[in-house]
């Protein structure tokens, strides 16, 4: 008999779209095989990206509201788009797993994440999962990252210490040992992925929402005085477990890098503050590793929309040697698929009532099954 399949839905920090995956999941000892069906994404058009800013701003009760159920309709219609592409008959799919958008982190008092599950349920006729994040926030914990547990049963290499490195809006990194034990798991955000070079970007070249093969950046020279004084910031310095996100790393913080980088250097052009921000990203990416990262790791697998900007990775491989650093594509499967694929192994923990947090990762005083699920009629 086929072991059921689960739908991961995810929608990140930066606002692009929604990631959703069909996987199945075979036990191969500590482990499980992922077996990925099918991928989807499904981009926000500027209408939809604009409702859901407005609410990490300031937003009316109604606006909220509103963007809780129009964001459960569109995640509900990715899911099933992800569905019709795999060829399954939804009575195949045991249950989705939606991480929903996170609209304020503030952790360990609280966390928010909105996309009601109860539309999801409703639209597709499947039992959805959401709100992971809140009952480890509840335990003491940071609520994130919420990747480790997949990334030590999905991800973890048969030999040797891996980190892998996910570049979405936000960059976390989790280091697990090998043969998927969970025992020595470390994992924490890194600090900016490409939220600020996309929110530059955006700032300094209208209708542009990103730096498209990295070809802005390749123009420019990086401040490295600029990013100097950025990397004295006190979260880099403070250690794990810690999280972060749009709170900090915000309209206001993009203004001020983008002043910065003009008082720096009153000949600084728009490509040279764009190579700036990719330079943040990969030196403070590198600096979690020398800080908190331990020399055992020998390998890196980066993921996530960042992985795909040349000029971020050669930057990263350079600072990252001796480590041999390797797209997560390479080993496994597309990378934009693997942060969806994750919430369909913890909707799949959530069914089977199994722990989804790492407390060593989040500081939570102990494992916890995460999500709350909506039933379908």
């Amino acid at each position: 008999m086929a072991e059921p399949a689960y739908v991961g839905l995810m929608s990140g920090t930066s606002l692009d779209g929604i990631s959703a995956a069909v996987a199945r999941f075979h036990p191969e000892g500590a482990r499980y095989r992922v077996e990925l069906l099918a991928h989807v994404q499904r981009a926000y058009d500027d209408d939809q990206r604009r409702e859901l800013r407005v609410l990490m701003r300031e937003a009316t009760a109604r606006e909220y509201c509103r963007a809780n159920f129009d964001l459960g309709a569109w995640l509900g219609d990715a899911a099933l788009e992800a569905i019709a592409k795999s060829g399954l008959d939804r009575a195949a799919i045991r249950a989705i797993g939606s991480h929903g958008q996170t609209i304020w982190h503030q952790p360990p008092h609280s966390t928010l994440q909105i996309g009601e599950t109860a539309v999801i349920a409703e639209r597709t006729g499947i039992d959805t999962v959401g709100d992971f994040r809140v009952a480890d926030v509840a335990a003491g914990g940071q609520g994130a990252p919420l990747a480790p547990i997949a990334d030590a049963l999905l991800f973890s290499a048969p030999a040797h210490w891996r980190a892998l490195q996910n570049i979405g809006g936000i960059g976390n990194v989790t280091i697990v040992p090998p043969g998927g034990s969970l025992e020595g798991i470390r994992a924490f955000d890194t600090g900016p992925g490409v939220s600020v070079t996309d929110a530059v970007v955006e700032s300094l070249f209208p209708g542009v929402t990103f730096d498209r093969d990295g070809h802005i950046a390749r123009k420019g020279r990086p401040l490295q005085e600029v990013v100097d004084a950025l990397l004295q910031h006190p979260y880099f310095a403070a250690p794990p477990p810690k999280s972060t996100g749009r709170e900090f790393f915000n309209a206001d913080y993009v203004r001020d890098f983008i002043e910065r980088c003009r008082a720096a250097d009153e000949n600084a052009g728009s490509e040279d503050i764009v190579a700036t921000a990719v330079e943040l990203t990969a030196r403070s990416i590198a600096d979690q590793f020398d800080r908190f990262v331990r020399p055992e790791v020998s390998e890196v697998l980066p993921s996530g929309g960042g992985a795909r900007h040349p000029v971020l990775l050669e930057r990263l491989e350079a600072l990252l040697r001796p480590r041999r650093l390797r797209r997560f594509d390479e080993v496994f499967f597309d990378g934009e698929a693997k942060e969806a694929v994750i919430f369909a192994l913890l909707a799949k923990l959530a069914i089977d009532a199994k722990p989804g947090n790492v407390p060593s990762a989040t500081g939570a005083r102990g494992p916890r099954i995460l999500g709350k699920v909506s039933r379908a009629s």
